[in-house]
C-alpha cells in the first residue's frame, strides 16, 4: 500500500516506463498471438492494460484520459503504445493533482470490497504487471524480442556479452 504520493509517482514512473517499452516492443503482426485457441490474444492485454488505467481509477473518482471498455482495440502497436502513454501520463497528473498523502486512506468501493486509495494505487500497479508478464510469454511465442523489465532478458545479456542465466 502507497502512504506516500511521491513513492507511488516514483514507482508508478517506472512501471509505465517498462509497460510502453514492452508495448512498444510489439508488432502488429503479434496483436493476433494468443496461448491458445481461447486465450487472450496479445492486443487484448495490452489494450486492457490501457483500458484499466481509467476504469480502476474512475472508480475513485480520478478522470484519467484513458480509452473505455467500449473502445475496441486498435489495429496498430502504435495506436495501442501512444494510447498507453498517454493514460499513464494522465494517471500521474491526475493523482498528483487530486490526491494527497492523507487523502491515500480515504476508502472507495472497488470490485465488491473497499480498498484505501493507496491500495488501490498498489493494485493498479499489480495488475498491470500481471498482464505484462502474460503479454511477455505471448510475446516470445511471437518470435519478438522480449525487453528486460526487472532486470536483463537474454537478448540483453547476449549483447552484454553476458551468457543469459538458466
Amino acid at each position: 500500500m502507497f502512504r506516500q504520493v511521491s513513492d507511488f509517482q516514483k514507482a508508478w514512473e517506472y512501471e509505465a516506463e517498462m509497460t510502453g517499452k514492452v508495448i512498444a516492443a510489439l508488432t502488429d503482426a503479434s496483436l493476433g498471438q494468443r496461448v491458445s485457441e481461447e486465450g487472450r490474444t496479445l492486443g487484448f492485454l495490452a489494450w486492457h492494460n490501457t483500458q484499466t488505467l481509467g476504469e480502476m481509477l474512475g472508480l475513485t473518482g480520478l478522470k484519467v484520459d484513458a480509452p473505455d471498455f467500449e473502445q475496441p482495440c486498435p489495429a496498430t502497436s502504435a495506436e495501442i503504445g501512444a494510447a498507453y502513454a498517454k493514460a499513464a501520463e494522465s494517471v500521474k497528473e491526475q493523482v498528483e493533482a487530486n490526491w494527497t498523502d492523507e487523502t491515500l486512506l480515504e476508502t472507495d468501493e472497488m470490485y465488491g470490497e473497499t480498498w484505501a486509495r493507496g491500495m488501490t494505487l498498489f493494485y493498479l500497479i499489480a495488475h498491470q504487471t500481471h498482464h505484462r508478464g502474460q503479454m511477455t510469454v505471448l510475446m516470445r511465442q511471437a518470435g519478438l524480442t522480449v525487453p528486460g523489465v526487472y532486470g536483463p532478458a537474454k537478448e540483453e545479456w547476449a549483447a552484454m556479452g553476458a551468457p543469459a542465466m538458466e
